[in-house]
């Protein structure tokens, strides 16, 4: 059951350009349970009064299971939005409302493809970063794989890039594929993909049998990608969509 709570910023640092990451703790002291793939909604009001409220998927890296004491969170900034102007300026000791954990885009323990397929752009990638111990745990098995296919227009936009490329090093199982459709790197790796997320999808070879997908981030990435997965064969069942839509 979702909770509300207060949480109060301890720590922040710039990703990207505008993307800023923020690590909050709970003013009440107590962790956050939630499962990977889930998220937060942080209340705030508009100038006019009007209450609202704006989604984040929780980014924090625990151990896959148990509460986290640091929640973490990936904020784009929106040119005149109104979240931007609380999240962007908040400093350090600031506090604001919240409540969760709401969602289910999470790794199912009934899944038993070999296969993951996690595909992601701009900041719909913070979902995956909370779920690496999971995913370390899946390889662990020996029958499993996961590729991650991360779109951006150049290399600083890839965000948390080398934590999960230092993770496919070290898990022979996770393939990371930054998928840059505006600039490559000035010095290319052997992961990287030229284009857009859901046109590299074709050489992976999407198959029925094969394949769990999952979708996170800009609309059009999402649809995209779904439509493609569909072609390949893949049911409705074996793909999860989370949207990321950016509010003013």
């Amino acid at each position: 059951m979702a909770d509300h709570f207060q949480l109060r910023l301890v720590d922040s640092h710039m990703l990207a350009s505008a993307v800023r990451h923020l690590v909050f703790e709970r003013v009440d002291g107590q962790p956050l349970a939630f499962t990977p793939g889930q998220f937060l909604q942080i209340h705030f009001h508009y100038d006019d009064g009007t209450a609202t409220k704006r989604s984040y998927s929780v980014a924090s890296v625990g151990d896959g299971s148990s509460p986290v004491s640091r929640i973490e969170i990936a904020v784009s900034y929106v040119e005149g939005g109104a979240a931007t102007r609380l999240l962007g300026d908040l400093p350090v000791g600031g506090i604001v409302d919240a409540s969760g954990p709401y969602g289910r885009f999470c790794l199912q323990a009934t899944d038993a493809h070999p296969r993951y397929l996690l595909l992601a752009t701009g900041t719909g990638v913070t979902p995956y970063r909370a779920m690496l111990p999971q995913i370390e745990q899946l390889l662990a098995r020996g029958d499993r794989e996961v590729v991650l296919l991360y779109g951006a227009r150049n290399e600083t936009e890839l965000l948390y890039g080398e934590q999960f490329e230092a993770f496919a090093q070290t898990h022979p199982g996770f393939l990371f594929h930054g998928c840059l459709s505006r600039e490559a790197r000035a010095v290319p790796r052997p992961g990287d993909r030229s284009g857009h997320v859901q046109n590299v999808l074709a050489e992976l070879g999407p198959a029925a049998e094969r394949d769990i997908a999952y979708l996170c981030g800009n609309p059009n990435m999402v649809d995209a990608a779904f439509g493609a997965l569909k072609e390949f064969g893949l049911p409705v069942s074996q793909i999860r969509r989370e949207k990321y839509i950016s509010s003013r």
